[in-house]
């Protein structure tokens, strides 16, 4: 009963610091900088491994860890400097959708009149860089944070706030009602 209280109280605690912007994310990925230097992918693979212990432990997909995984989002976005690609596009939801489909190559159905966008990433291998491909560390938990990702897009190209799901992903598996494929679908109310 005491470990079960211990694990639940780490749980918490990780919950809770994630939540507060204080994990040690950060701090891992510089401290293991200079190593990862000489040795170039051990840097990644440790946070890849760590990162995925961590998302193993919260995978309870409870509504606190959505929104963890959700606010994650906001990291990769901003490293990508996302609002820099996405300002030419902003305020033309159908010019950022051709973007999408000739730059990035997504398949998108685009209802205008409903506002609903389904964007079909037209891969089959998950995108997410905290993803191991080698090692096969992943966890569906992740897909929340595509979920912001795409979130973050489309609401500063519509300039509001909009709401976005995965329908389909490569972790969850795949919806065949919309598509007879196994990629990540956004759909995306705008």
């Amino acid at each position: 009963m005491e470990a079960n209280n211990t694990s639940n109280s780490r749980r918490s605690f990780i919950k809770k610091s994630c939540l507060a912007g204080s994990c040690a994310c950060g701090f891992l990925a510089f401290a293991n900088e200079s190593r990862a230097e000489e040795q170039p992918d051990s840097g990644k693979l440790l946070m890849q491994q760590w990162i995925s212990t961590l998302l193993k432990s919260i995978d309870d997909n409870t509504e606190a860890s959505q929104q963890i995984l959700k606010n994650c989002a906001q990291v990769h976005f901003q490293h990508l400097e996302m609002e820099k690609v996405l300002q030419p596009y902003k305020g033309d939801n159908e010019k950022f959708i051709s973007f999408l489909e000739k730059e990035w190559g997504w398949k998108i159905d685009y209802d205008k009149d409903a506002g609903v966008v389904l964007a079909n990433e037209n891969k089959d291998y998950c995108v997410c860089p905290m993803v191991n491909q080698e090692k096969g560390v992943d966890s569906s938990i992740l897909c929340y944070c595509s979920e912001g990702f795409a979130e973050l897009m489309f609401s500063f190209v519509s300039e509001h706030q909009v709401k976005a799901e995965v329908v389909s992903s490569i972790h969850r598996g795949k919806n065949t009602s919309i598509y007879n494929n196994n990629t990540c679908i956004y759909k995306v109310l705008l």
